[in-house]
């Protein structure tokens, strides 16, 4: 069967564009196109939409407003069209808090040697989104780690270290597994799939409610315990060992898995820089982003974690990390945060507890 796509949107260009690009696919078809909620409130209960694309600003009812209400009384699969500014990234970021499962940017249309790319990065999303697990939202607070006691090694803590990747729902899994980290916990690096342009809010928002210091990586910082990093939209973030200090990279070599960032990178650097010291987390996401990388941290020495398939909104890249063996434990989302500072506070020199 195909998949049955609604698109909503009030430009009648971008309509158009999607309903080109869907319609291309063998195993999509449109079923609707709306200009407002309001009509697509209406074409929702005609046509019963796998997946609904939804633009973040819309005359009539917000987009938020829409989505806030969609996802409360009829959960579906909502991914948002969004505009490369600020707004519509802060916007965005919002609209993931409250469900979306994942996001696109709005095409260049004047650059029509991009639809190409453009076409196959819409249809990957859509086909994700399908297979997502939708779970009516609530967004009440995350129950956050205790207070913890003071380090016992400052030194040995500084060498450990926490990398993480993810890609389709990771935005809200990242959120939930931080907000459980201690003002002292292991410092962070973090490969998230995203545009250009989104990582700083993302960045900004996280910082806002951890208790560690979350920032998008600049590249040649030191690696502090407490901080964690983002890797900027647009580049590779790697670490590399610098004396006693870890340090961050950041480059723009080719995409790796049709990815820049790429989770592979970052892991497989960790594996070299960090090797025993490192603690490997793969959370959410399509694809295979992050496998490899993974088994190489494990054969290095480290320790790794996949989140497990019923708290993943798509079940992709920690399928494939356990499926060739990359992953030494999996659990829950929830568990995650708490199994990883226990591990580290039996290899990492202090009394780490949640």
């Amino acid at each position: 069967m195909k998949i049955k796509v609604l698109i909503v949107d009030d430009s009648a260009l971008i309509r158009s564009v999607m309903s080109e690009i869907i319609s291309s696919q063998p195993d999509m078809e449109v079923v609707g196109v709306a200009p407002d909620p309001l009509v697509a409130r209406e074409l929702i209960k005609q046509t019963n939409p796998d997946v609904l694309t939804l633009d973040v600003e819309m005359p009539k009812m917000d987009g938020l407003d829409f989505l806030e209400k969609l996802m409360r009384l009829r959960p579906m699969p909502v991914l948002m069209v969004s505009s490369l500014t600020e707004r519509g990234s802060e916007i965005t970021m919002r609209a993931l808090e409250l469900g979306a499962v994942d996001f696109v940017t709005k095409p260049k249309i004047s650059i029509q040697s991009g639809m190409r790319e453009y076409t196959e990065l819409i249809a990957d999303k859509i086909r994700a989104a399908a297979k997502a697990r939708i779970k009516p939202r609530t967004l009440a607070p995350v129950k956050v780690a205790g207070a913890l006691p003071p380090l016992r090694n400052p030194l040995t803590s500084s060498e450990k270290l926490i990398i993480i990747g993810a890609s389709t729902g990771g935005t809200e899994a990242i959120r939930e597994f931080l907000m459980q980290m201690p003002s002292d916990c292991p410092g962070i690096l973090i490969a998230q799939h995203m545009p250009e342009g989104f990582t700083t809010s993302f960045a900004r928002r996280l910082d806002a409610l951890c208790k560690i210091s979350v920032r998008e990586a600049a590249g040649d910082e030191r690696v502090l315990p407490g901080h964690a990093y983002i890797a900027p939209g647009h580049s590779h973030l790697t670490l590399v060992r610098s004396g006693a200090n870890y340090v961050t990279r950041i480059d723009q070599e080719d995409p790796v898995n049709r990815h820049r960032p790429s989770v592979d990178v970052l892991f497989r650097s960790a594996a070299q820089a960090a090797g025993k010291n490192a603690v490997g987390v793969i959370l959410t996401g399509m694809g295979k982003d992050g496998a490899l990388g993974m088994l190489e941290m494990k054969t290095a020495g480290a320790y790794n974690f996949a989140q497990d398939e019923a708290s993943c909104v798509v079940f992709g890249m920690p399928r494939e990390a356990i499926a060739i063996g990359a992953a030494h434990e999996v659990a829950p989302l929830s568990e995650l945060p708490g199994k990883v500072l226990n591990y580290l506070s039996t290899h990492g020199g202090r009394a780490l507890r949640v």
